[in-house]
Parts: structure tokens; sequence; C-alpha cells
């Protein structure tokens, strides 16, 4: 499929795994891509990465930021969207490591009318924390074996890591379990993110990318399983942004928007726009190390989305 892709990955203050993390896409076997940071508030440490990993890659890496003021990655990830550039958006996080396929294997599944919803493997802290950039070119940190024999109890998670043949294809169909929206690993068509007015900007951890996922299936999206095709490994961190306040906040929200068939984000994309001057954002990059406002491509009526779109039933 001859497709521009946007790879939004968003991160906050983890320099480390996200070293990882850009060396797994930097070794992607697909390369029409830009890779978008959506980074909630990080130190000089994180921009400084950024810009040394976009000077040498031969894709386009783009870092967005805005000031620290707490848990505001929705805000941060309408703000990417809002400067990505594809029409096929993949969603990650600054601490999952992709393999190789990572990229094409969501370009290739991708469906009009379907979301596609991508597997994790979750590591322990110690092997998240022994894994090398050596380890990640090489590609070896995604290799079942390599993992238990630095102690890893992969259990039923292995499966996921068995290549990608007929065996991922079969696991994927025969699986029962529900394809679900989770901004670690999914993906979907620009416009139904636009139509589904992007993340809830009130929403904090805990439920916030499912929230938009209920929304994608008010307006009529399907799910599509590619947990053993689409596959990449999850660091371990601590999470020190979680209460229990605000998984219950999130959680009543997401139960409004499955009761009432919400389509659209009440405070999301639109509103950032007409708020943009306020929210302090800055894109960094080659030539560009202070930082300037984003260019953003809004590309669609925020207010209504489009009236026909790829993918859009009618």
């Amino acid at each position: 499929m001859n497709v521009d892709v946007s790879v939004i990955v968003s991160t906050y203050n983890k320099v480390d795994w996200l070293e990882k993390v850009l060396w797994g896409y930097t070794r992607q076997d697909f390369r029409n891509f830009e890779l978008v940071i959506a980074d909630d508030g990080s130190r000089e440490d994180t921009k400084k990465l950024i810009l040394d990993f976009a000077q040498s890659a031969d894709f386009p890496i783009r870092h967005l930021w805005h000031p620290d003021d707490g848990y505001r990655r929705s805000i941060i990830l309408n703000a990417a969207i809002l400067a990505s550039k594809g029409e096929y958006l993949v969603f990650s996080d600054g601490d999952c490591i992709p393999r190789e396929d990572f990229v094409r294997t969501h370009v290739e599944l991708a469906e009009p009318n379907r979301f596609l919803s991508g597997g994790s493997v979750y590591l322990s802290m110690e092997v998240s924390t022994g894994i090398s950039p050596e380890d990640v070119v090489s590609g070896r940190f995604a290799d079942p074996g390599w993992l238990s024999g630095r102690g890893e109890k992969l259990g039923r998670h292995r499966l996921r890591l068995v290549s990608r043949d007929w065996r991922a294809t079969l696991l994927d169909h025969v699986t029962t379990t529900n394809p679900t929206w989770n901004l670690n690993n999914a993906s979907t068509w620009r416009e139904w993110i636009f139509a589904a007015n992007g993340m809830e900007t009130e929403m904090q951890y805990g439920g916030a990318d499912r929230a938009l996922g209920s929304r994608l299936e008010n307006l009529g999206l399907r799910g599509k399983r590619a947990r053993f095709r689409a596959v990449l490994l999850h660091l371990d961190h601590d999470r020190p942004y979680k209460t229990k306040e605000s998984i219950q906040k999130n959680k009543g929200i997401r139960r409004r928007i499955v009761k009432g068939g919400e389509t659209r984000a009440q405070d999301g994309l639109a509103e950032l726009i007409a708020e943009r001057a306020a929210g302090g954002f800055l894109e960094f990059g080659p030539g560009n190390e202070s930082g300037a406002e984003p260019s953003w491509n809004a590309g669609h009526d925020p207010e209504g989305g489009r009236s026909s779109a790829k993918g859009r039933k009618s």
C-alpha cells in the first residue's frame, strides 16, 4: 500500500528507555514514515537524544513538546496528531521497542473501516534495564530464547514472538481476545481520528486511549486483531501519575461514551486548534534547536470531520 504514514510516540522523562525505542525505529524494514515524538514536558536530555537521532536518521524524526505541568499526555498527543503529515497514523509509547517489522505490519494490515490492535510483551525491570542498543539493533531483544536466557518468564506471551508467518496469522484468527484500541500499539486512518476529535483532554492516566477506541467503534469502526503480527516489547517502569481518582473518573467517562453512543471528544482536536496560541507548544529538530511553533496539518473540518473520506461509510 502506497500511503504516507506517521508513527506517533509519547514520552516523558524516560530517556534511557526512549533511546532503546528510537534504535528500534532505525532498524524498521519499512522506511516510508515519519516519527513524531509527543513529549509531555521532558527535560533537556530527552531533547538532546531526539535531536541526535534526527540528525542521523534516514526518515524524519520530529519532536513536539509542551511545558511540564503535570500529566497532560492527551493534550500533547492531540498536538502531535495535528502536526503529523500521514494519512495513516500508528500510535505507540516511548517505553515500547518495536520489532523490525512493526511499521510494515501496521501498513500492510490496514483496511478501510478498521483499526488495528497490536500486541505487547511486557518485560521485567531487570531485563528492561539490561537491553542494550546493540541488542535492539541486532534484533535479539525480541528473540524468545535470548530473553529466556536472561531470566524473562515469557509464559504464553512467548507465542507473540513467533515470526510473522502463517503461525502468527493463525493465532490472530483463533484468539478470542477482543481487539481494543490501546495507544501503545494501535493504528487507523487519519480521518477517523479527526472524526472522533482525538483524545479527550480532561482524561489522565488510565483509559484515555480506550475512550478514543469506544468513540471509534461508535463511529462504525471495527477492530482487527494483530496481537501476534504487530509486536513490540514493553519496558517496565513505575507509574507515579497513576491515581485511584483518575482511574475512577476515566471509567465514568468511558461508561458515558458507551451508554450515550458518543462519537466525538468534548474537548479535543478542534478545541486545541482554537487554544493553540496559549498551549506553549514547540517543535525541535535539526536547524531548529531552540524550538518553534509547530506547523499543524488539520487536514479536515475539525468541527464535523469530513463528509467523505477513505474508509468512511456512506
